[in-house]
């Protein structure tokens, strides 16, 4: 099952370049193609051929060092590159914030992206810049569960999802900077929210302590990856695979067809 939900595109996101002020947002990745290039006046009376300028190369960038959202997002087709913030990105959120997990969630993702988005723009870049930060939660009950401290928290965890369904909602910023020179910028995002729906099977506390042997449980939320050796813990799926594993690329790409022209 899937929900989502589109910011207001001129509005920017918390921490961000610009915040509280106005920022000229695009409709579309093809936004570079309407930087007209400046030519000689044509003498009088003379015809001169109009020529569309060269649309602006695109570059992806991806604000996240998982290699699981780097594999779903080459998957897809769409060429990128990986950037990381210089400066940890603060995940704290408030309790109004925690009290609706899909919005905490956009929250997060947009906090990612925004970081990388002012990296880049202290460097002056030219050109056509996408840069998609992401964040996934597990929720069950209203609960948001993160990743685990320690081989406690892991443990009990796996307990309150055993046997019962939760959701996992991964959201997705995707901020585009239109640079045709130094001098001209124009800048906007938009962010959703994608959810599906898993299914724990029945666990004993043997199968729960066996799973995190296997050390995979600490760097995800939920205390377990989908996509290894936790499959063997769930029972069905409802909604996008690859929205569990931490990043709906297809929809993405649904979204902004643009993406896979990236160079």
């Amino acid at each position: 099952m899937s929900e989502e939900t589109f910011e207001n595109e001129a509005a920017a996101a918390e921490g961000a370049p610009g915040a509280g002020e106005a920022v000229a947002a695009e409709s579309a990745l093809g936004a570079g193609e309407a930087a007209a290039a400046e030519g000689a006046a044509a003498a009088e009376g003379a015809e001169t051929p109009e020529t569309e300028p060269a649309p602006l190369p695109l570059t992806v960038v991806l604000a996240s060092g998982s290699p699981r959202r780097h594999r779903l997002l080459s998957e897809a087709g769409v060429k990128h590159v990986v950037r990381l913030p210089q400066v940890p990105v603060d995940e704290t959120l408030e309790p109004d914030q925690l009290a609706d997990p899909a919005e905490a969630c956009k929250k997060l993702a947009e906090r990612k992206a925004g970081a990388v988005v002012q990296e880049l723009l202290a460097e002056n870049p030219v050109g056509m810049f996408a840069v998609i930060g992401a964040d996934t939660m597990v929720v069950k009950d209203g609960q948001i569960f993160g990743k685990p401290a320690n081989l406690s928290d892991g443990k009990h965890m796996l307990r309150q999802l055993s046997g019962a369904t939760h959701s996992v909602i991964t959201a997705v910023s995707l901020w585009l900077i239109s640079a045709p020179d130094a001098e001209k910028l124009s800048m906007g995002f938009r962010t959703f929210a994608d959810e599906s729906l898993v299914t724990f099977k029945s666990l004993t506390d043997d199968e729960i302590a066996d799973y995190l042997r296997k050390g995979e449980s600490f760097d995800k939320a939920g205390a377990y990856a989908i996509q290894g050796e936790g499959r063997h813990l769930v029972s069905s799926v409802q909604g996008a695979m690859d929205t569990v594993i931490g990043l709906p690329a297809k929809k993405l790409v649904e979204q902004f067809p643009d993406l896979l022209q990236a160079k």
